[in-house]
């Protein structure tokens, strides 16, 4: 209770270097074990994802959308990667966003304090459906199989998110397809007290938590509530 209140009202100017900082911690399962898990699960899990994906591909198509596309993110060390996703936006989604955050001053602090809106302007309507299953990131599965990604870790960051982001945790670990902000208080928080989720996810990085944390995203996933 302590966590998730401290978490609603932070700051980023409040996120000190405890928060952030976190300590050298060697392991079997952060070195080894947990990039074999990552593995294992995802060629168990290959199959049925293509078969979910083929059909929402088509109807990305029907919509007149590429149904997939890349986006530079960045990764363990500060290296870039491009990241996969079914497409859920419009072509000119970035153009679409300016115009709409020039002509909407409440959505400019929306987008300033959490790097995300809550009525987006880019999503088209099977984007919603998809976005709010959170079957839009089965593509990174991929990404976790080629070693960019893991299948539990922070949130991937954008290139030009790393000036807002005041923590070090992030730089330390693969980013992840779920993760403890991707299914807790991600609606409620902003962008910079993401790195409190960080630090506490590199401190207490186990088989353990990363079970619990997968276990926790499918629950996510059944309420609709999105990543």
């Amino acid at each position: 209770m302590t966590l998730t209140m401290h978490m609603r009202s932070a700051s980023a100017a409040q996120i000190s270097s405890k928060d952030v900082l976190p300590p050298r911690i060697p392991g079997v399962y952060r070195s080894f074990a947990k990039r074999g898990l990552d593995i294992g699960i995802v060629l168990l899990a290959l199959v049925p994802v293509l078969l979910v994906m083929a059909p929402l591909c088509l109807l990305i198509m029907l919509d007149g959308h590429s149904p997939l596309y890349r986006q530079a993110r960045i990764g363990r060390n500060g290296r870039v990667f491009r990241m996969w996703k079914l497409r859920s936006m419009v072509h000119d989604a970035d153009a679409r966003l300016e115009a709409h955050l020039a002509a909407n001053p409440r959505a400019r602090v929306e987008w300033d304090h959490a790097q995300k809106l809550r009525d987006d302007p880019r999503i088209t309507p099977i984007g919603s459906l998809i976005r709010k299953t959170s079957l839009d990131e089965l593509p990174q599965l991929f990404n976790v199989l080629m070693g960019d990604m893991s299948l539990v870790g922070p949130r991937p960051m954008m290139v030009d998110q790393q000036t807002l982001y005041p923590g070090t945790a992030y730089y330390a670990m693969r980013p992840g397809i779920t993760g403890i902000w991707q299914t807790s208080l991600r609606n409620e928080t902003s962008f910079a007290e993401r790195a409190i989720f960080d630090a506490r996810y590199f401190r207490e990085l186990s088989l353990l938590t990363d079970v619990r944390l997968i276990g926790k995203t499918f629950r996510v996933v059944l309420k609709g509530t999105g990543f």
